[in-house]
């Protein structure tokens, strides 16, 4: 566990068979906006032209960067960089962390690509925390499922508004004694 004073590492190298893990650099830009530039990948998102380039860059690759909890996801089978996922709301007086701001492209929807990489990121979010949190657009019924199947609960909505568009934003919860990986 780490010490309440001090920072957990959010942005750690993490090693899956299928994929690694790593820091999130500004030298990404171009690979990382070659795998979001598919529209299927943001229709359930509330803000669903994020795959348009200046959309990307200024609502998702600036923030990931300023972040210091973003991560790239590579392919191991072929070294490229086939998403991005955050570490985020490192809150050390609650023990809790926020998993987040994932999207893969579509070619590894479906087959164990992020049941690894959420296993990874959450073995290594509950060295240092109690709890992990997962903010999911309503309408994000794909994000939804996934965070279901690891055991997180529903427990509260709110009103939010992305690009001047209201959607319903649910907080998922996920103590470290309900997680199985």
């Amino acid at each position: 566990m780490t010490d309440a004073g001090t920072r957990p590492e959010l942005q750690p190298t993490l090693v899956g068979q299928r994929v690694t893990l790593r820091p999130l650099r500004q030298d990404d830009f171009e690979a990382l906006h070659a795998a979001a530039s598919d529209p299927q990948i943001w229709e359930q998102h509330p803000d669903n032209t994020r795959y348009q380039r200046d959309a990307f860059e200024a609502r998702f690759f600036r923030g990931a960067i300023a972040s210091g909890g973003a991560l790239a996801v590579i392919a191991s089978d072929s070294n490229e960089v086939i998403g991005s996922t955050r570490y985020y709301e490192w809150d050390p007086a609650e023990s809790s962390i926020c998993i987040g701001y994932t999207f893969l492209i579509t070619d590894h929807w479906g087959d164990g690509t992020n049941s690894e990489m959420k296993d990874l990121m959450l073995r290594h979010a509950f060295s240092f925390a109690d709890t992990v949190w997962f903010h999911i657009g309503e309408d994000n019924l794909r994000s939804r499922r996934a965070v279901e199947k690891l055991g997180a609960e529903l427990v509260q909505s709110e009103a939010a508004e992305v690009e001047g568009k209201p959607f319903n934003k649910l907080y998922y919860r996920l103590p470290r004694s309900a997680y199985n990986g």
